[in-house]
């Protein structure tokens, strides 16, 4: 008799298109330039076929623009989970003083709440930051869960590749110096667990990396791979699922908006790997990758896989 598949949560970061060109240092952020309306009705179809309800981590900001609240709305209305992504989208978040962690959880859950009906209880940090402040204040306004840990040593080489494409000033450079974490997350469990807090516990569910070699695993990297070998990146990326299920361990898989966008959609986002591709080019990858999880999973949204674990 076969044995059921295990599961597998599957999350989406909805960075917008302002967001990446702020990181980047590209000053025309400032008009808050979007895709959500070319990537929402693309990415629904593609969830909807496949059954799957995943987590869409919001970005407070575009939920306060009112052009935006029906397409985030779309969201909650089919069926997926929301959380929180902060408001300001700034990935030193969690080098601010407490007061202004709170200010930013705080104005992103109303915003949010106001657009698609539903209160985040689940976040994920901006660039994977986090702090002792940040998890506590997360645990007084009452999150089931923390998302925001990458646990891999390739952070000051991702960093490293951003500052190299970006247009940044010193200034800038030393406020993002933690962007992406340091060689020593790689020392942190691959397994969703208790962190403690002042204020109690709260489940950390990780970014899931490669078992064994801690290399990242989420679709943003699987396109990285692809721009020297489709084939390599499709096998890297079913052999790292596998490495999941032979060491009993529940993935959680971490999509981007620009993982199913193209130059069609976003010609001035260049500087991000795979962006000189199509969609349809860039799809035909996204697809294959995904079609690997329904293979080997169940796949379940951040809210489930966090009740498993307290369960």
């Amino acid at each position: 008799m076969p044995q059921p598949k295990p599961y597998a949560s599957v999350s989406l970061d909805l960075d917008n298109r302002w967001s990446y060109l702020k990181t980047h240092g590209d000053p025309s952020w400032t008009t808050y330039p979007s895709y959500l309306n070319a990537f929402i009705p693309r990415v629904l179809p593609i969830l909807e076929r496949r059954n799957w309800k995943i987590t869409f981590f919001i970005v407070g900001q575009d939920a306060a623009q009112e052009g935006n609240r029906a397409l985030l709305r779309a969201l909650a209305d089919a069926g997926h989970e929301i959380g929180n992504h902060s408001f300001h989208h700034e990935p030193w978040l969690a080098s601010y003083e407490r007061a202004k962690i709170e200010r930013e959880i705080g104005d992103a859950e109303d915003a949010i709440a106001a657009a698609t009906g539903k209160l985040p209880r689940g976040f994920r940090g901006p660039g994977f930051c986090t702090s002792p402040v940040l998890l506590d204040v997360l645990k007084q306004r009452g999150y089931a869960y923390d998302a925001s840990s990458l646990p891999t040593f390739i952070g000051p080489l991702a960093r490293f590749y951003y500052f190299a494409t970006s247009r940044l000033s010193p200034e800038e450079r030393k406020r993002r110096g933690a962007l992406f974490g340091s060689v020593k997350d790689a020392l942190q469990p691959l397994r969703a667990h208790l962190l403690g807090t002042a204020s109690g516990d709260i489940i950390e569910i990780p970014v899931t990396v490669f078992p064994g070699l801690r290399i990242p695993i989420h679709m943003s990297y699987v396109i990285y791979i692809a721009m020297f070998s489709r084939s390599l990146a499709l096998r890297y990326f079913a052999a790292a699922l596998d490495a999941c299920r032979l060491s009993g361990i529940a993935p959680s898989i971490l999509l981007h908006p620009l993982d199913f966008l193209g130059s069609d959609d976003a010609d001035d986002l260049g500087f991000f790997p795979g962006m000189r591709w199509g969609s349809r080019e860039k799809l035909t990858i996204v697809e294959s990758a995904l079609n690997s999880i329904d293979e080997r999973f169940i796949v379940v949204n951040m809210s489930e896989h966090a009740r498993r674990v307290r369960a």
